[in-house]
């Protein structure tokens, strides 16, 4: 497992105080964890967001906070909703030899031949899954490999998944990871069908009206034409 590693900064700053250091480029943050005194401290912005990039909420970072080295997670991070600017940070201090609970993220590899092949659409139905582990035995994620989904109504489920040595699965392993879905719904279908049918007897409708017409169109009936034919003939 790759090792992050981040610098911070004991503050005193709190309150309203925080507001500058957040102009000035810097994160509040706290730091937290069992057994341990929680502190109060400061991030470089532009460290952070590259480490949090790499590390996630499942990547060890060893936090240096003024020469004083911290196993942590990041177990929370505050966004304005507006600006999506991260406002504050909190890292927990694990202990390397107790095991830990966390969301690992589930990322995708591989192509599925029912979806290159247009036969169906992919669907993700979980992104991320539970498990239990210590601290240096978490992974930023868990591959699952799509290449086997050939054909529509295929899944993999979390019991397929190939998890990393040291980690226990706490989600529950019957439920689906990805599932391959129909190109067209079986309600698009069955409407499809409906219009189908309403236009098939709009047509044979108007070929039975236009049938109909034809005879009264000159005037006369197929029974009179003979009663003409046979006056015509009494005059010669």
């Amino acid at each position: 497992m790759k090792k992050h590693s981040l610098k911070a900064t004991k503050r005193d700053d709190l309150g309203r105080k925080v507001k500058k250091l957040r102009t000035s480029g810097q994160i509040p943050a706290t730091v937290y964890g069992k057994n341990v005194k929680s502190i109060s401290i400061v991030v470089p912005a532009d460290s952070f967001a590259k480490t949090y990039g790499e590390a996630g909420e499942t990547g060890l970072i060893e936090l240096n906070v003024d020469g004083s080295v911290r196993p942590v997670l990041v177990h929370h991070v505050q966004k304005d909703p507006v600006t999506w600017a991260t406002l504050h940070v909190e890292f927990h201090q694990v202990d390397l030899k107790e095991k830990v609970h966390a969301d690992v993220p589930l990322q995708l590899i591989g192509d599925s031949p029912a979806v290159t092949e247009k036969r169906g659409v992919l669907l993700t139905i979980l992104d991320e899954i539970e498990v239990e582990g210590l601290p240096t035995d978490l992974v930023d994620n868990i591959e699952v490999d799509v290449s086997g989904l050939s054909e529509v109504n295929q899944e993999v489920k979390i019991g397929d998944l190939k998890i990393p040595a040291g980690l226990a699965v706490l989600s529950d392993a019957t439920l689906t990871v990805v599932k391959i879905g129909s190109l067209i719904t079986k309600e698009a279908e069955a409407e499809a069908a409906a219009e189908a049918a309403k236009a098939a007897e709009a047509a044979a409708a108007e070929a039975t009206a236009e049938g109909g017409a034809t005879p009264a169109a000159s005037g006369e009936t197929p029974a009179e034409k003979p009663k003409e034919e046979a006056k015509e003939e009494k005059k010669e």
